[in-house]
């Protein structure tokens, strides 16, 4: 299956994605994957984990950990569009971590299953507004904040962040 840029506005706010299952939510970086799920409802995003990356063989060895632990069906990635429109590196390396996730899926079939579903969606700001989030609402000194963000919590919450804005939009 190909990997959808899920463009907002459209009719068929799915675009393809399966109406039930668990779908797991990417905050792709250059350092860190953070990691959210769905509830098999799609009603609500959890975060989960971070991931320190490493090589791509490493790094889907702890994807399919999660895959296989809840069950993910489908699969979206925080695209970071530049904040005029345009794609730049960020997004050219988000798209060739998705096309190379699914030639490895087709390798591992029985742990992603046939053709899972890829989308893209729009994380302009996502992280900023977890940052904004974290420093704002939670009750803790700002040494433990910037240490919970070293930590990976603004990753984990950021890919959150992204999957309940694609869950919103397709069940508004």
């Amino acid at each position: 299956m190909p990997i959808k840029v899920i463009k907002t506005g459209t009719e068929d706010k799915r675009q393809g994605c399966p109406k039930k299952g668990r779908i797991m939510g990417l905050d792709m970086g250059s350092k860190t994957i953070g990691v959210a799920i769905s509830n098999d409802a799609q009603s609500i995003a959890t975060p989960l984990i971070t991931i320190k990356r490493s090589k791509f063989d490493s790094d889907m060895l702890s994807l399919c950990e999660v895959v296989w632990d809840f069950g993910i069906k489908s699969y979206l990635f925080g695209f970071p569009i530049n904040m005029d429109g345009s794609h730049g590196p960020r997004c050219d390396a988000t798209r060739s971590f998705a096309d190379q996730m699914i030639q490895y899926s087709k390798a591992h079939d029985d742990v992603f299953g046939k053709d899972p579903w890829i989308g893209l969606w729009d994380e302009r700001l996502s992280t900023q507004a977890v940052d904004t989030f974290v420093d704002s609402r939670v009750d803790m000194p700002k040494m433990a904040r910037k240490g919970a963000k070293e930590s990976g919590l603004t990753d984990k919450l950021a890919a959150q962040f992204i999957l309940q804005g694609f869950l919103d939009s397709i069940n508004a």
